[in-house]
């Protein structure tokens, strides 16, 4: 089982998650984090940490495409170990439907 970070994400980026993280599993795209699937150890403590309920385990139905989609970009943005602001106007985007289409593919900051 692996952790990954699903589209509620997007366009708040809430980084809560990445400081409880005991592995530095978490890389930071231009709107939106994900978690490396070979990297994370399972072990739950990120989940209720994001103030967005965008982490969810991969044994839910329907997240197969989120563990390929979480491990592409953590292949290609860099680590993020330290919490940083949300994006400005996380709050009206938490829960909005149609994220995907806000979807940057460009990496972030890390660090």
């Amino acid at each position: 089982m692996t952790y990954v970070v699903k589209d509620n994400c997007i366009a708040c980026k809430y980084t809560d998650c990445v400081e409880v993280c005991p592995v530095d599993c978490f890389y930071e795209g231009e709107n939106m984090l994900v978690i490396h699937p070979d990297e994370c150890i399972d072990c739950g403590v990120c989940e209720p940490e994001c103030p967005a309920d965008a982490i969810r385990p991969d044994t839910e139905p329907d997240v197969e495409k989120w563990v390929e989609f979480n491990r592409k970009y953590s292949e290609i943005w860099p680590v993020i170990v330290t919490k940083k602001d949300p994006l400005p106007g996380a709050e009206e985007m938490d829960g909005k439907e149609g994220k995907m289409e806000l979807f940057s593919e460009k990496p972030g900051e890390g660090g």
